[in-house]
């Protein structure tokens, strides 16, 4: 069963996604040029576990009242599947992005959960030089141990230990089918900028959007995923099973990780409302969702669940 909706078709069907583990980091920097520097090197080469360790990306700009420092900064989003991994990506990512960046400093952005070292063992950079104090931030019940390490512009301040939620999924996803690439990219990005103003979730592919869809397996064993030929326009004669209808010439997917549950829905729901409202005219002809029958993970995400206020659409 299909529901129309101001001329866009949105399929009877769920996004699977599955549990993950997550932190939030807090970079800040002498200003935002530089605090951006640190992010995006820090976020980079993570969109996907399957080859990359972890997902991650940039929640929001933070102005200088809502960090710990008083300096302008980013609060960033790390996913793994594993607390394990999740604290060797940070340890990595945080020594080699934001540790070397000029005048920044790095903090805990979750305080609740099981803790991982963040500024624990980098401060072993200092070769003996460093040195901790106690502080107490913001609202917190409890001082927290920040290390100073020396370096060549200043001293490099990281807080010693970041939280991690066991309560993260990542996986939720939309499959944009429109016209062409034109039409599908200017309604991934519509999409991908609505989503991008909640909190608790980010969209950890190259401008939240992938091209390259992908299915579990492959005819070649060494593959854990393959390419999703269901969904490739130049594969609609040629594959077993194609879901492309004669008018549609390229496919987009949006995938978001968040904090909880409930934020990845979130996301998904206004992402459907900022594509509903663009329209068919706009050459998206469909919406639907990567699933694998249930297998995958254990949050489905069913797109008429999720389409707010349906009436006020006319079909």
């Amino acid at each position: 069963m299909t529901m129309q909706l101001n001329g866009i078709t949105i399929d009877d069907s769920f996004a699977e996604a599955f549990p993950m583990k997550a932190t939030r980091l807090i970079v800040t920097a002498h200003n935002l040029t530089w605090a951006r520097h640190a992010a995006v090197a820090t976020t980079g080469f993570a969109t996907s576990v399957i080859a990359c360790g972890c997902e991650a990306g940039i929640e929001r700009e933070l102005s200088p009242d809502e960090t710990p420092d008083g300096r302008p900064g980013f609060a960033l989003l790390i996913f793994s599947m594993s607390g394990r991994e999740l604290a060797k990506q940070v340890e990595k990512r945080v020594g080699q992005c934001v540790l070397t960046c000029p005048t920044t400093a790095v903090f805990a952005g979750l305080h609740e959960g099981d803790p991982i070292a963040l500024g624990k063992n980098l401060r072993f950079f200092g070769d003996g030089w460093q040195t901790s104090k106690m502080l107490r931030v913001g609202d917190q019940d409890h001082p927290q141990r920040f290390w100073r390490i020396p370096v060549m512009d200043g001293e490099f301040v990281a807080q010693e230990t970041t939280w991690v939620t066991t309560q993260a999924v990542g996986g939720g996803n939309l499959l944009l089918l429109a016209t062409d690439t034109a039409a599908a990219l200017a309604a991934a990005e519509v999409a991908v900028e609505a989503m991008k103003r909640l909190p608790n979730v980010v969209m950890p592919f190259p401008g939240g959007v992938v091209r390259s869809g992908s299915k579990v397996g492959s005819k070649y064993p060494a593959l854990g995923a393959s390419t999703n030929e269901a969904y490739c326009p130049s594969l609609r004669e040629l594959a077993a099973r194609s879901e492309l209808s004669p008018d549609i010439g390229s496919v987009m997917e949006i995938v978001i990780d968040g904090l909880t549950d409930a934020d990845v829905a979130a996301a998904m729901r206004v992402g459907l409302k900022a594509l509903i409202e663009r329209g068919g005219k706009s050459g998206l002809r469909r919406i639907g969702a990567g699933n694998y029958g249930g297998k995958l993970g254990p949050f489905l995400y069913h797109l008429h669940q999720l389409v707010p206020g349906a009436g006020e659409y006319s079909s």
